[in-house]
Order: C-alpha cells, then sequence, then structure tokens
C-alpha cells in the first residue's frame, strides 16, 4: 500500500472550544505554537493552541520518532523488520502497540475484501515508487510475488503477542501506520490538557477541537491534483476530525512513455488504473482514514461512494481526471466548491 504524503491545507477559521471530555481545560491562544520536523520519511507540522506547551510538543515528537522506530520495515531491530526477517521462520513477539496496529490492518483487510492489504511489501519491493531503482517488474516477477500477498497468512497470537508470516511474505504498514501515529499524537496531547490543535504527519491531519477564530470549525481545503501543494478544489468546515488524501500524483515514475503511481492493487500487483485522480477521507480517527483513502482508490468511485454511504461517521471527496468532484451525501450540502476548473458531479 501506499503512503500518503501531503495533500490537504488546513486554514484556520474557527471559534473558542468547550471540552467534553476533560473538566478542566487550557485557556486558548489564537496564534499556535507550531514545530516542524523531518520524520515518517515527510514533514511533520504541531500546532497547539495553548501556550506554555512546549513539554507536550516535545513528548509528542518523542513519540512519532518510537513509533517510526518500532514499524520501520527497514530499520534493523524494528518490529515489522524482525517480522519480515523471521518469514516462515518463527513467530516474533512485538510491542503491544505493533499487535494492535496489525490486528486492525487485518480487520480492515477483511472489511475491504483484501483491497487493503499489508502483506503487499513483497509487490512494493518489487516497483520501489518513490526511490532512485523505480521501475517496472516483469510480468512473472509479479506474478511469482503474488501468492504471497494474502492477509489471511499473517498469524496472530493474542497471548503471546507474537506475528509470524509465512515464507516470501513481507508486511509494510506505510498505508495505516501514519494515521495511527497520528491517532496516538492526538492521545499525547490530550493526556497534558490540550484540546485545541492540528497535527499534520504530511498530510495525515488531524484537527482537535475547533478553531479559535471561527464558529464553524476548522476550514480544510481539498487539494487540486493538477496542481502544487496549497491548491485547492474547495472546502469543508470541520472539528474533531481526521482528514487523509490518496492521490495518483505525488509518487511515480515513467518507463517507456508510461506514468506508473505508487498506489497498488494487492490483487493485481500493478497501479491502479482508474478514472480517480485523488481521494480524500474524513473519519473520527486517521487509522481509519489512513487505511479507508487507499482502499477506497482501489475501490473505485461508484463502488467507494456507495461503500462510503453506509458507513457511519465517514464522509468522502472523489476526484476524477476530467475534474469532476464526486461527494458522499453528508458532504453534499457543507462542500463549497472554489475551483472554477472542477464541476461537481451528479
Amino acid at each position: 500500500m501506499a503512503c500518503v504524503v501531503l495533500l490537504i491545507t488546513v486554514a484556520l477559521l474557527g471559534a473558542c472550544h468547550k471540552s467534553a471530555q476533560k473538566t478542566t481545560s487550557l485557556p486558548v491562544v489564537k496564534t499556535p505554537l507550531m514545530r516542524t520536523e523531518s520524520l515518517l520519511h515527510t514533514v511533520v507540522q504541531l500546532s497547539i493552541y495553548h501556550e506554555n506547551q512546549e513539554k507536550t510538543i516535545e513528548d509528542a515528537i518523542a513519540y512519532i520518532k518510537e513509533m517510526e522506530r518500532l514499524l520501520s520495515a527497514n530499520e534493523e531491530g524494528a518490529d515489522v523488520y524482525n517480522i519480515n526477517q523471521a518469514a516462515g521462520k518463527e513467530a516474533v513477539k512485538v510491542d503491544p502497540r505493533t499487535f494492535e496496529l496489525i490486528e486492525r490492518s487485518i480487520q480492515v483487510s477483511k472489511e475491504s475484501q483484501g483491497r487493503f492489504d499489508v502483506s503487499i511489501g513483497v509487490i512494493n519491493q518489487l516497483w520501489k515508487i518513490g526511490s532512485e531503482d523505480a521501475r517496472k517488474p516483469a510480468e512473472q516477477e509479479i506474478e511469482t510475488a503474488l501468492p504471497h500477498v494474502d492477509y489471511k497468512k499473517i498469524h496472530l497470537d493474542k497471548e503471546k503477542g507474537t506475528v509470524y508470516i509465512e515464507k516470501g511474505m513481507s508486511l509494510e504498514l506505510g498505508a495505516i501506520s501514519k494515521g495511527y501515529i497520528a491517532d496516538g499524537v492526538k492521545e499525547v496531547l490530550k493526556k497534558d490538557g490540550v484540546t485545541t490543535a492540528i497535527i499534520n504527519l504530511g498530510g495525515n491531519v488531524v484537527v482537535m477541537g475547533t478553531s479559535p477564530n471561527h464558529s464553524k470549525g476548522w476550514k480544510v481545503g481539498v487539494q487540486d491534483p493538477d496542481e502544487t501543494r496549497g491548491a485547492t478544489v474547495g472546502y469543508v468546515f470541520k472539528k474533531d476530525s481526521s482528514i487523509v488524501t490518496s492521490g495518483i500524483y505525488e509518487r511515480f515514475f515513467e518507463q517507456d512513455g508510461k506514468i506508473y503511481h505508487h498506489i497498488l492493487n494487492p490483487h493485481t500487483g500493478y497501479p491502479v488504473e482508474n478514472s480517480i485522480s485523488g481521494v480524500t477521507v474524513f473519519t473520527k480517527t486517521s487509522t481509519q482514514g489512513d487505511s479507508l483513502s487507499t482502499t477506497l482508490f482501489i475501490y473505485g468511485i461508484e463502488d467507494g461512494l456507495a461503500y462510503v454511504n453506509q458507513l457511519d461517521g465517514v464522509e468522502a471527496v472523489f476526484i476524477d481526471k476530467d475534474h469532476g468532484v464526486h461527494l458522499s451525501q453528508g458532504l453534499k450540502d457543507t462542500f463549497q466548491l472554489t475551483n472554477k476548473e472542477y464541476h461537481l458531479a451528479e
């Protein structure tokens, strides 16, 4: 699965926030304390709308670094690295958080009928999209690798806290790990009384509470797939929400005159080919949004909208290659189209 990159523009437009989960909360300010770091192979930015929260930001950054080390498929000693190295040999005892994320990943795979599958690592390693070694694998290479992409062959032992994958398999959690980490950062902030903040892990955005400047909430712009980051198609106001986008325009390479993007179909081993250029998903948790953004891309517009419309608390914007903007039911009265190059599709 593909990692989701920075595709969301969040403008600050909201009103005073009262936390329903805490009896006391920190005073909210209009100018945030901000911190930007290069982590998770992207740009991470944290914005906290309370004063004197330097330690909270330090704790959040430390948490991100810890989880990055834990979930890496390439760093020696990381849980995912160890699982992949032990494929077909032995079960690996992992951190409870790693176990929880893999367990959740398998559940998402079941719900999506395998459209989402963290065992796609063996296919990702063939394409290497996003690296200097990106290439189109031979058909035989893909045919040989595909039998090793099967979430049903990931074996969990909850009592022992171990994970075992069969010989030839390789896990890659990039399509869900940033969402999981974003949710964890939110918990770190909440423990210190933070109620109003923006967590941006390279495009996996979580807005906490509501903006200090407008009663409607945070103004969230949906990226224009044809332009550089920051150019938007339209916007919607959101409070206490996760926003994740998946698209074909950030990581790709060209070979023999054809462009190959990074969103791979675990059923075929090839980049997904359909009419979608981008999908933006609004959910309560970033873990769900991260996995859904790629899953919906593979579903396609019609089936993807049908899937979203039967999920509680989930909305989505699909953008097609002909500049059509397709909205799930809950966004039809709230999404504002602002780009004249695009049109709302029926």
